[in-house]
């Protein structure tokens, strides 16, 4: 696996991990996994390496998609295997790096929480955070539920393979595995081995990375592996000039909003102020950067061929910045790339996580496993919501009215912890009957305060609104017991049949929404000094939400498949499942349903030209029930809050293809192509996010129906591409690569608000070429986004002019690495 090294700019490799991180660099290097190496995510107590391939074929790749380790070719699920050579070739460092890899998959990133969130097949809920709601795509590390994106699932490193399941996987992976879910497996320790690697790199906008590796024999029967990875790079997002109206001007601006408020608050008249120059930001740490580090020290302890326990811990840290909304248009005489800023962005997260896995072969007939996992999060940050989108033309008032010109969304504090345990017992060996067993308990305790200052004007205006929502205690239990089982007809008929009864309790201890109220005390924004839950004083804030409540749901899932084997190399499968998301709780106590899916889907595997070409297709049509909505909106008496509401449902369809072949020894293609049809059935959605007109509906003040819109992030038409060629020389082998991603236009919002709310069509290229030396070094040089296009993940206009989050501009640099 490779190593990358980062930097944000100044601070190069400060952090302990950061040191350690040098220390391991000194001795050790990164492994680039062959083309020919198998990708075998190693799971269940079977799982082995594959022989190499022979020259000319496709490597054969193993996955652990249905609980045991089979060959991808063999196994009747709609799943994309990346082993670590195509991570590696792809510069893959998170699950937005990876998106383009597997049919109808992408992922967002949310600017103010830092979170990215994903879709598939058109499903997808981008207020799906831990405190919110749940999302409809699971992650799981080495099998193990992963309800926050950090760690390994936000920073990926030292990865044996990623899998991607396509489609319900209710029945063995159950966790809020609606529409699929992304297993990633790490690489384990291997006895008597004492190999290592290492890799350093250099881009632009002042990219270090570095990864390493150190495998550790302890004993005959022990071993550990330490990795470590850093990632930097400075801000995209350039500071804006303010450009500040002259004295008289302001004092014009601001008369009538003083003498109106001076009017209205007569024990609290305020007078004019010239706008403060050194209230926007203009040096230090730029948004859109990244700056995060990890650790991983993985045991193995092996005292016989049939007991076997793995256990990791992992240590992640993250003090890079949050993605800033950008002007779609921006203002004449500012690049692109920059945005008028008052709020300066923080983003302060650690989080440490235990993975355990122990593995007992009891007989020849039987095994036993026992996952578990726990870990815990902390973090902060700060975030300049309105992105400048409307310039001050006093201290308390902008140049569109209506518009507040200062908000900031503020993580004062978050905590999240959750352990979980999975029992496992499955038959092994060729049988007439495979079958699995298993129980399964989650528990979550999270809690978060998040602060929303809304000033007019500037940050020294009088208060438009703000408010402070406070959860100290929001609990999820959740437990399980599964089965599946296929009865091996003969040798070609195959058919399955599967279950999950799963029990769910949310509770939310406490929980509060305040907002400001009394506009006879000192118009300050809120902070984090501040306590919104003791009234009187210099304290404006009341508590209008009181979130207490318990929420309890249950379900039960399952899944019939039939296969068939026309040959050694050629398949097809057809199968109906079920998926499930529980219910819960929003602000005010009140209760949402739980969402709901059936998926019908035929698919086949092929393996042609004695297997030189692989091909993998898919069709399924997916009925929803249920389907979850969640947005920040504001209520008819002014106050606000997150609200989830259940659309009737959403209907989606599509076809999936995987094409891999070597033309010859040298050359490699590759393609991965998704027709995706997406629309809602009947659902009235509102959202602060959006200007949206008056709603008819009593209790929401803007709303709009989106019945019959088409899903956000489903575009209809999406095809990857890439081409390698070899050319060996005389000291090692030069591999030039070219991937060249292309889909139509799709929606950013359900509101479908015309072409700000939507990316359209856009084809992005990516260039590589990788010199690996028969000394076992290497090197990498690779550009990305080659086109430098503007491509949005969101959008917004609920400050007027339209915004949007972007992917990365045109970024380029360079790998240097050994192994050993």
């Amino acid at each position: 696996m490779n190593v990358h090294v980062p930097q944000s700019g100044k601070r190069l490799l400060l952090s302990p991990i950061s040191m350690a991180i040098l220390a391991l660099v000194a001795g050790t290097n990164v492994v680039h996994a062959e083309e020919a190496q198998v990708a075998t995510a190693a799971a269940a107590p079977a799982a082995e390496q594959a022989a190499p391939a022979e020259a000319g074929k496709i490597t054969e790749v193993f996955v652990t998609a249905t609980k045991r380790t089979t060959s991808l070719q063999k196994t009747p699920v709609a799943v994309t295997a990346l082993n670590s050579a195509a991570l590696d070739d792809n510069h893959v460092q998170t699950i937005q790096d990876v998106v383009n890899l597997v049919p109808g998959f992408s992922a967002t990133g949310q600017g103010d929480h830092g979170v990215i969130t994903m879709t598939l097949r058109g499903i997808g809920n981008d207020s799906a955070k831990t405190e919110y709601a749940d999302p409809e795509v699971a992650s799981f590390v080495d099998g193990i539920y992963s309800p926050r994106p950090e760690g390994a699932t936000a920073l990926l490193f030292d990865l044996e393979a990623i899998e991607v399941l396509r489609g319900p996987q209710g029945t063995l992976w159950g966790r809020n595995s609606t529409v699929g879910a992304v297993n990633m497996q790490t690489v384990k320790p291997e006895i008597g081995s004492n190999a290592g690697n290492f890799e350093v790199g250099y881009g632009n906008y002042t990219r270090i990375g570095a990864r390493g590796a150190f495998n550790i024999p302890l004993s005959n029967t022990m071993a550990m592996r330490v990795s470590v990875v850093h990632e930097q790079h400075d801000g995209y997002v350039d500071y804006q000039a303010p450009v500040i109206p002259s004295l008289a001007a302001q004092q014009a601006a601001a008369a009538p909003g003083i003498a109106d408020w001076n009017a209205k608050h007569p024990n609290n008249p305020v007078t004019f102020k010239p706008i403060n120059e050194n209230s926007y930001i203009r040096n230090g740490q730029k948004y859109n950067a990244q700056d995060q580090s990890a650790v991983r020290l993985s045991f193995l302890w092996q005292p016989s061929a049939d007991l076997k326990w793995n256990i990791s811990y992992e240590h992640y840290v993250d003090r890079g910045t949050p993605n800033m909304n950008l002007l779609q248009q921006q203002r004449p005489g500012q690049e692109f790339w920059s945005a008028l800023i008052d709020t300066a962005p923080n983003v302060n997260r650690d989080s440490n996580s235990v993975r355990s896995r122990v593995d007992y072969q009891i007989n020849n007939d039987v095994a036993l496993a026992y996952i578990a996992g726990y870990s815990r999060f902390n973090g902060s940050s700060t975030f300049d919501q309105d992105g400048g989108a409307n310039p001050a033309t006093s201290f308390t008032t902008v140049g569109a009215p209506g518009n507040a010109g200062y908000q900031a969304n503020n993580t004062v504090w978050s905590k999240y912890k959750n352990y979980s345990h999975e029992l496992e017992i499955m038959s092994t060996g060729k049988r007439d009957v495979d079958w699995l067993l298993g129980l399964y308990y989650a528990n979550e305790d999270n809690g978060i305060r998040f602060d929303i200052p809304i000033m007019n004007g500037t940050e020294i205006g009088t208060v438009s609104w703000q408010g402070s929502f406070i959860q100290p205690k929001e609990t999820v239990d959740s437990k399980a017991a599964f089965g599946q089982a296929t009865w091996n007809v003969n040798d070609q008929w195959h058919l399955t049949g599967g279950f999950r009864y799963t029990s769910d309790k949310r509770e939310n201890i406490g929980g509060t929404g305040n907002g400001w109220s009394n506009y006879d005390v000192p118009q300050v924004p809120v902070s984090p000094s501040m306590n919104p839950l003791v009234p009187g004083g210099n304290n404006g804030f009341t508590t209008y939400s009181f979130n207490s409540g318990s929420y309890s749901d249950s379900k039960l899932t399952g899944l019939a498949r039939v296969t068939y084997d026309i040959d050694k190399n050629n398949m097809v499968f057809a199968s109906v499942s079920t998926g499930y998301k529980s219910g819960g709780l929003q602000d005010g106590g009140r209760p949402y349903g739980s969402e709901t899916l059936t998926n019908y889907e035929i698919g086949s595997k092929s393996t042609f030209l004695g297997g030189k070409v692989r091909m993998n297709n898919s069709a399924y049509y997916s009925k929803f029930k249920g389907f979850q909505f969640s947005a920040p909106i504001t209520n008819p008496d002014g106050t606000r809050g997150l609200a989830t509401n259940n659309a009737e449902g959403a209907t989606v369809w599509g076809l999936e293809t995987e094409i891999a072949a070597k033309i010859t020894p040298e050359d490699r293609v590759q393609l991965t192509a998704a027709y995706t049809n997406a629309k809602l059935k009947h659902l009235i959605g509102g959202s602060n996010d959006y200007n949206l007109p008056a709603c008819p509906i009593v209790g929401i003040s803007t709303c709009l129906d989106v019945t019959g819109n088409t899903m956000p992030h489903s575009p209809k038409f999406s095809a990857q591409l890439q081409y390698q060629h070899s050319f060996a020389l005389a000291d090692g082998t030069l591999i030039p690569r070219i991937s060249t991603h292309y889909e139509t236009a799709s929606w950013l919002s359900v509101f479908n608000l015309g072409e700000p709310d939507r990316q359209k069509a856009y084809n992005r290229t990516d260039l590589g070429l990788r010199y690996d030396a028969n000394s076992k070094w290497y090197f990498d040089a690779f550009v990305r986004n080659v086109e430098d296009g503007k491509i949005k993940t969101s959008a917004m206009n609920a400050n007027g002019p339209w915004q949007a989050q972007y992917l990365p501009p045109r970024t380029f640099g360079i790998n240097v690495g050994r192994s050993f």
